[in-house]
């Protein structure tokens, strides 16, 4: 399935597929050191069994890319342009969109919740050129700041790390700067979408709330990995640049989800991405809405 529709209110969103990315050895770590870097073993393998997963089978994790288009009748926007030529099985965002009848000229808005390169690589075509030429491209200032200003030398396999996601952020960056709104708090980008700081994952990440009628959508980026970690809290991922702040941010999100009994939107779950958070006890568990 390339595409799922649903209505916020009056707003006509989509998810729509950007393809698949495969992590797995030697480029990372296995998907439970991956996603999971501070679960207790054997805490780990119990939870992964719970969720019918074997945990010695577990050698990758086939992790779906999923953006969002919204129509509010006034702006077309689209959060995050996927992976682009990452990979074999990534780039598929412009075809899936022509399939729903929406051109890149379409939108007015392009979100970007943060710079990792399956987040922006869509930026811009193989040409170099733009790839949304209409829209002004909405990413929070600190984000910006970090990928831009701050250089690091390959001192260490963390220092080479860095430097190549600097260098792919850069790629998807740069050629948008004459197009780039640079926000620095949490404020209403179109009338109905709002930013929510949630960094952590990256400096500046960031969330959006989507509110139309007495209806929401919480979407998250990558605050939220996996659907485990709605249930393990305080469990955070091997790429996530400051762990503390990126487990106070997941929490701050699904309290604020869980409360306004909003949908969520996860751009790493599986498709569509788009689900309830239910409380159960002191933490959550995930909903798929479909």
């Amino acid at each position: 399935m390339a595409s799922y529709k649903i209505k916020i209110g009056s707003f006509k969103c989509a998810a729509i597929s950007d393809g698949f990315f495969k992590y797995k050895s030697p480029m990372f770590p296995n998907p439970g050191k991956l996603l999971f870097a501070n679960a207790p073993k054997e805490s780990l393998e119990s939870t992964l069994r719970e969720h019918h997963i074997a945990p010695e089978k577990w050698t990758e994790w086939v992790s779906p890319y999923i953006c969002m288009t919204i129509d509010t009748g006034e702006h077309r926007v689209l959060v995050d342009t996927g992976a682009g030529d990452l990979d074999i099985n990534t780039g598929k965002l412009l075809q899936n969109l022509k399939e729903e009848g929406i051109a890149p000229e379409d939108f007015d808005t392009v979100i970007l919740t943060h710079a990792h390169p399956d987040h922006i690589g869509g930026n811009v075509l193989t040409d170099g050129n733009p790839a949304f030429p209409n829209a002004r491209f909405v990413i929070w200032r600190d984000e910006w700041n970090f990928w831009t200003s701050q250089k690091s030398s390959p001192e260490s396999k963390d220092d080479e790390h860095l430097n190549l996601m600097r260098g792919l952020a850069l790629k998807g960056l740069l050629p948008i700067r004459s197009q780039l709104v640079l926000i620095d708090r949490e404020k209403e980008i179109v009338p109905g979408i709002s930013a929510i700081s949630a960094s952590g994952h990256t400096p500046g990440h960031m969330a959006l709330v989507v509110a139309s009628g007495d209806e929401k959508l919480f979407i998250v980026g990558d605050a939220v990995l996996h659907p485990i970690h709605l249930e393990r809290l305080d469990w955070y991922s091997a790429v996530d640049f400051d762990p503390g702040q990126a487990v106070f941010s997941r929490r701050r999100l699904l309290d604020m989800a869980s409360e306004e009994n909003a949908l969520m939107f996860a751009f790493h779950f599986p498709f569509p991405g788009i689900g309830k958070v239910v409380e159960n006890k002191e933490t959550w568990l995930w909903q798929p809405l479909a």
